[in-house]
């Protein structure tokens, strides 16, 4: 009985033992759970930059189709005004030749072809400015393509620290060095510092 009794007493204290080995196993490696949390706040702010690049990169897309679309109007208005001078060329020939015939024209005649010369060089004026409102429309887009490209590559850089801060921050639960946390939260920051900049460049 006296055996059972001590060995009933050896496992007890074998299970404190273990149990209190646990818990300062447990307390040695508590500062693991604040990594893991750190990097599920990471991995946010990952997707989150990375859907951010991608709203760029459809914004440079969108905007250079907004300058093509406003360039192939652009060129169709200065074809329009090509056609127009063509024709105002040809009714300043014929006032011309009008003028200088013998004998000479009626002046009913002569100002009949000033007054198409007159209209069509109003008419040039007129398409002159469209065209040109068209290719600042154009311009524009081109402008805004070129800044949201220029964040997009900026927000791919922010991506890419987050990875890095994430990769780190895994390595660092495998392997348990603290260090490599502080490494990890370095370059999330940087890389949170890097995506705010961008959002706020705009």
């Amino acid at each position: 009985m006296s055996t059972d009794l001590n060995e009933l007493k050896d496992l007890v204290a074998t299970l404190k033992a273990d149990q209190q080995a646990q818990k300062d196993k447990e307390a040695k490696t508590a500062w693991t759970k604040y990594v893991a949390l750190s990097m599920i706040f990471l991995a946010v702010l990952s997707t989150n930059a990375t859907q951010r690049a991608g709203g760029y990169s459809s914004t440079v897309m969108k905007q250079l189709n907004v300058a093509t679309f406003n360039q192939a109007l652009a060129s169709d208005q200065w074809a329009y005004y090509q056609a127009k001078g063509i024709k105002q060329s040809i009714y300043e020939l014929e006032r011309d030749r009008a003028q200088n015939s013998t004998p000479a024209a009626e002046p009913k005649v002569i100002a009949g072809f000033t007054a198409r010369v007159d209209r069509y060089e109003s008419e040039k004026k007129d398409i002159t400015k469209e065209a040109k409102a068209l290719e600042a429309k154009r311009d524009a887009a081109s402008a805004l393509a070129t800044t949201a490209a220029e964040s997009s590559r900026a927000m791919g850089l922010a991506t890419s620290l987050f990875q890095i801060a994430i990769s780190l921050g895994g390595v660092c639960l495998v392997v348990k060095k603290r260090w490599l946390w502080y490494f990890s939260m370095a370059a999330g920051l940087l890389a949170t510092a890097q995506m705010l900049k961008v959002m706020y460049m705009l």
